[in-house]
Formats: structure tokens, sequence, C-alpha cells
């Protein structure tokens, strides 16, 4: 595992950014039944963290798509990792709304005119992909180029991957399921059964 992404999962954990209910699964919105959730919108309220985050997404999108030109984030929860990054990576930032608002222009992207511009999307974490990849479909629909993806934390799921390989977007995560759990098991965050259940649904899945 690299250093980064078990210093993102342990900060996951040590948050509280990660919740087990085995015997009430969480329901994610896309629907899917899960023993875990978790709520990567903790991360802004952390310091420490957070400029670990944003340290982290800038190096990744720098070694995986150095052609970048803007940087996006997946409203709600990429905007404020997004803007960190740009920042860091001294880039134009835009954000993406999964609706037009509802009044003046019916702007789905807003910040910056795309045309023909070569973004990388941010978002918190992948689950199937939905979300971000619809916001991938606003930002070519608006003639802008889409580079690839860069979130924090990644389930692992093939629903996932499967999504983006259709899309034919890459994507890149700072840390993962395979990541995090191992690190819990390390530091006895979870029992042997807890770790058994959290396997057993993912590799059902």
């Amino acid at each position: 595992m690299d250093a980064v992404g078990v210093q993102v999962a342990q900060g996951l954990l040590d948050i509280g950014a990660v919740c087990l209910s085995p015997q009430k699964p969480f329901t994610w919105a896309s629907g899917i039944k899960s023993p875990i959730y978790t709520d990567n919108r903790l991360i802004i309220g952390n310091v420490n963290l957070r400029k670990l985050v944003a340290k982290g997404l800038a190096k990744l999108i720098s070694e995986k798509f150095p052609d970048v030109e803007v940087i996006g984030g997946v409203a709600t929860a990429g905007i404020a990792h997004a803007a960190l990054v740009a920042d860091i990576l001294d880039l134009p930032m835009i954000y993406v709304r999964s609706k037009p608002k509802d009044h003046g222009t019916n702007q789905k992207i807003e910040g910056l005119d795309i045309f023909n511009k070569k973004v990388v999307l941010i978002d918190d974490l992948l689950s199937t992909g939905g979300s971000v990849l619809k916001s991938a479909e606003n930002i070519k629909a608006a003639t802008g180029q889409v580079l690839g993806v860069v979130a924090i934390f990644s389930y692992n799921l093939p629903i996932n991957d499967d999504n983006f390989k259709q899309a034919k977007i890459k994507y890149a995560t700072l840390t993962n399921f395979n990541q995090l759990i191992t690190v819990a098991k390390q530091r006895e965050i979870i029992t042997k059964d807890e770790l058994l259940m959290l396997e057993t649904w993912h590799t059902q899945s």
C-alpha cells in the first residue's frame, strides 16, 4: 500500500468518517444496500486531513493527468476539494451541478467557459461512478474534454469499473475499500466478525 493511501485511510477512520452497520445496512444514493458508509464530508472539518487530501489529490492529478487545464468539482461534495486543489496547482476551477439551476441562465457548469479545455473532475468518493460520470457528460456537452476523474475513496466495486470502462474515462483514487479494511484490521478497529461481513458483502457486490 502506498503511504498516502494508508494515511488517508487512517484519517478517515480517526475522524469517524467510516460507519459500520451490519444489522441495519445503509442505503446509498445508487440504491445499493451496504453494511459500510463513508461520509467524506467530514474531511473539510479536519484541518490536517483536509490538507493531506488536497496535496494528495494535486499530486495524483499531476502524475496521472499532467495536461490538465481546469479542475472541476462535482456538486456538492467535490467542490471544496476542487477549490483547494486548483489553488495548489494554480489552475482555474469550475463546478458541475447535478441539474441546471432553476433561474437565470440555467447553467450546469459554473466558473469558466470550458470550450476545448482539458478538465479533471474531483469527487469525494466512488461507489458506482454514476454521479461523477453524469458530470463528465455535462462537461462534454459543454464542449470540454474530460481527461479523467480523481476521488478520495473508492469502494472497489466491479460496477464502478464497468461504468468507467463503458464511458471510456480513466480514474484514480487516494485510497480504497481494500486499503481501508486492511488498516482497520491492523489497528483492531473492526472485529473478526465485522471483517468477515465486510469481505463477504464486497465479494458478492
